[in-house]
């Protein structure tokens, strides 16, 4: 990557593949970023959320009187105050069906519970008041009543006979839905017929998502137009909008605003509509007085939706030359006490689309059991199933290779796709348009020294330590097709702002748009602005997750321009009094074909609004703004490359080498592509050698705080190599694969191999992720 001060870095073209700098940089650094925290509205109020000591019972009274009389305090909302209100509840959009035919079932969500509690941290009641402090101290002195229930805890026996409902009305086994996906029966031939089967079970441990930002909200009512007014962080204001307007306060779309600012993180836990929402949009309706809540963060570890919690059941079918000729996996997913959302999504669809990743496997069959528990609901977390499909298939690989004692590389080198079989339709029935899939690893091989690697272990061997080498090839299919806002507004400063449906939380677009603009359209990239986060300001919009901003807005923006050179042509011409066939664009000019007559694409702008002659069906002015339909999916790959040293005497595994190959399509600013593969890598490795939360028997999160939930830190790590071995997606116009996912679909497997690999050569059996000092110690002493 060239530094700041390299040539190219001032070539005074910003346009598609340029290291350019982030826009919000000086902004947010600088500590002048606007979060939803940051903002006060006049006479506001402050909410505090009480919550739920208890993981199951049966609510008989929450008595509030105490907390009413309390200095300050405005309102207390329950659960029975917005069942008489009428309020609904939010949707789960994955349609699902169970193998006798029946859809899955719908868990209603009520924002406050009137009957039953279903897990600890739930939120219960919602104290309004002058202060916070007022607020806080006036919920300590609420009484809640219950008959206490067994909590349902072990996702693996919560279908079990005997054991407790959660939801009693709705299913008898505590079973949302029993699914299957893929080739039943070419499966089951393939393993028939197969002349080896490896089979392994794979933990898929529970995450808390534990973004540097904690939830906040401020709900306002505007009475003279009897419309609401919801300033939140998220990940996408417009279906935000839609989903709690129509769902759950059952009022049109346009009867309700939503604004967001600067995000601190999301990795798809900002992106729905949680139960804070409505007490808060229901005390500022009532109180006609605005009311802010900003979560605390041990709130945020119950109540935020949590990530992954899955366990697999897979197998891996090969001929008698090595070549896999299937994949089978049974899954249980634990939805936790809600169905959220996506929340099936992650268990089912995605381990299917994701499941075989670059590999020649001509069928896989899926079955997942999606089961409810007493624990906080699970949903999207940064790959949403994706990299789980790759860690089953390549920890499977890596059995594979051990049972049959040949070596794992060469394995993967006989069945990755090649780039000459492009585009090529996997066994799991996605067609993939392009990659080089075999080459790819191979450049990783190099990049990482792995010839080098026999000798890095004999020289931790001698140093009594044991050192694992992973290697994982990747293949994640993005975001599903859908709807997204393309905008380009000409402004009277001579400006330009883009209007988008997703939403920046990180990931930079101010500038990766600005570039895409740069290079369409020739305007200068200091002049564009970004819109976005003001549902009031879009037609449309799915917001940012799936990896899919570039693709759905830098898409949406070609559009745009097509439709902005056409009009300017025309425009042009009878400026010049020519034909629009005789004016050509180039580098943000119209010009007169064969002269040295042009105008700039701003200036022309300016001009035409002066014009008071223009031709039937010629408007003034240059901005469009429309809806796109979202290209088809794009299938970003790569390779991760890692080692890692364990002292066996500790169990303590230290991560020593990390190196990736990436296939982001073409890339719209390098830098930054690197620097969300680094963060999805971290991440990953997060989830193999650290992260996890855990629940006792009662139903009680243990690792409810940093002090108990372990989360990656800077000298943990290696510096963290990336190279680009790019194929141009042909699935969009501009090329782009989407890259926010693909770091943790590749560092999940990796890790994850690298540290079974280690554990075999000190004659130990695979462990359960996360490989924690104790398991790893356990795991080597039971070997000796």
């Amino acid at each position: 990557m060239p530094a700041l001060d390299d040539p190219a870095m001032s070539s005074g073209k910003f346009g598609i593949g340029q290291n350019v700098p982030r826009k919000e940089d000086p902004t947010l650094l600088t500590g002048h970023g606007k979060y939803t925290d940051d903002l006060n509205l006049d006479g506001q109020l402050y909410a505090y959320v009480f919550r739920s000591p208890y993981a199951h019972a049966i609510i008989k009274n929450v008595d509030t009187s105490a907390a009413l009389d309390s200095p300050g305090v405005k309102m207390v909302v329950t659960g029975k105050d917005l069942v008489e209100a009428g309020y609904g509840t939010p949707p789960c959009v994955v349609p699902l069906k169970s193998t006798d035919g029946t859809d899955m079932i719908k868990t209603p969500w009520m924002a406050l519970p009137a009957d039953r509690i279903r897990y600890a941290g739930e939120a219960v009641a919602m104290v309004i008041a002058e202060t916070q402090v007022q607020a806080k101290d006036a919920a300590e002195l609420i009484e809640l009543d219950v008959e206490e229930l067994p909590a349902v805890v072990n996702m693996e026996t919560a279908a079990a006979p005997g054991t407790e409902q959660i939801w009693p009305e709705l299913t008898p086994n505590n079973t949302a839905v029993h699914w299957e996906g893929g080739k039943k029966d070419e499966t089951e031939e393939a393993f028939a017929k197969a002349a080896h089967v490896t089979k392994m079970r794979l933990n898929n441990n529970r995450l808390v998502v534990a973004p540097i930002e904690p939830r906040c909200s401020i709900a306002d009512y505007d009475s003279e137009e009897d419309r609401y007014v919801f300033h939140s962080c998220s990940q996408g204001v417009f279906g935000l909008r839609n989903n709690l307007a129509e769902h759950v306060l059952k009022v049109e779309p346009e009867k309700l605003r939503v604004l967001t600012y600067s995000v601190g993180g999301s990795f798809g836990m900002k992106i729905y509509v949680y139960p804070e929402y409505l007490p808060l949009l229901h005390a500022a309706k009532a109180l006609r007085r605005p009311v802010k809540w900003t979560d605390e963060r041990s709130g945020s570890f119950m109540s935020d939706l949590h990530g992954r919690a899955m366990k697999f059941d897979a197998e891996l079918a090969l001929d008698e030359d090595h070549n896999f000729t299937g994949v089978r996996v049974k899954v249980v997913g634990d939805l936790g006490a809600y169905i959220s959302f996506v929340g099936p999504m992650m268990a089912s669809l995605n381990i299917l689309r994701n499941g075989i990743g670059a590999y020649k496997t001509p069928t896989m069959f899926v079955e997942s059991d999606l089961v409810l528990t007493n624990k906080t609901p699970v949903a999207a977390y940064r790959g949403a199933g994706r990299p789980d499909g790759n860690y089953i298939m390549e920890n499977l690989i890596d059995q594979a290779a051990r049972d049959l004692g040949i070596d794992k590389i060469e394995l993967r080198r006989k069945n990755l796709v090649p780039a000459d079989m492009m585009p090529f339709t996997a066994g799991n029935g996605e067609a993939i348009d392009s990659g080089d899939f075999l080459g790819t690893m191979e450049k990783a091989l190099e990049v990482g020294d792995v010839a080098g690697f026999a000798a890095r272990r004999k020289d931790s061997e001698s140093r009594g330590k044991l050192r694992g080498l992973g290697v994982s090839s990747f293949c994640e299919v993005t975001a599903t097709p859908a709807k997204e806002m393309g905008g380009v507004r000409f402004d009277d400063d001579g400006g330009v702002t883009i209007v988008t449906g997703t939403l920046d939380y990180g990931q930079g677009h101010a500038g990766t748009f600005a570039q895409i603009l740069n290079d369409l359209l020739g305007i200068p990239f200091e002049k564009v602005r970004l819109l976005q986060g003001d549902s009031d300001q879009l037609l449309a919009g799915g917001g940012s997750g799936g990896s899919r901003s570039v693709m759905s807005t830098g898409n949406a923006l070609v559009v745009c321009s097509e439709q902005i050179i056409d009009k300017g042509k025309k425009l042009a011409g009878h400026l010049f009094e020519t034909a629009a066939a005789d004016i050509e664009f180039s580098e943000g000019n119209f010009s007169v074909v064969g002269t040295d007559r042009e105008i700039g694409i701003i200036e022309l702008d300016k001009e035409s609004r002066k014009m008071s002659n223009l031709p039937d069906g010629l408007d003034p002015g240059l901005t469009v703004e429309l809806v796109n339909d979202l290209p088809d999916p794009a299938y970003p790959n790569g390779c991760h490359v890692c080692e890692v040293e364990v002292d066996p005497d500790t169990g303590m595994v230290k991560l020593d080498r990390y190196y990736t190959v990436n296939d982001f399509g073409v890339l719209v600013n390098p830098m930054l592509v690197e620097g969300q593969a680094q963060g999805g890598v971290v991440q990953g490795i997060g989830q193999v050698l650290w992260e996890e939360a855990v629940y006792d028997d009662d139903g009680q999160l243990l690792s409810g705080s940093f002090m108990d939930y372990a989360m990656p830190r800077a000298n943990d790590l290696p510096d963290i190599g990336f190279v680009s071995n790019p194929s141009r997606a042909t699935t969009n116009s501009l090329g782009v694969k989407g890259c926010g996912e693909g770091g943790t679909g590749g560092s999940l497997p990796a890790t994850s191999c690298a540290v079974q690999d280690a554990l075999h050569s000190g004659g130990a059996k695979p462990i359960e992720i996360p490989a924690t000092p104790e398991k790893v110690w356990r795991a080597l002493n039971a070997a000796s």
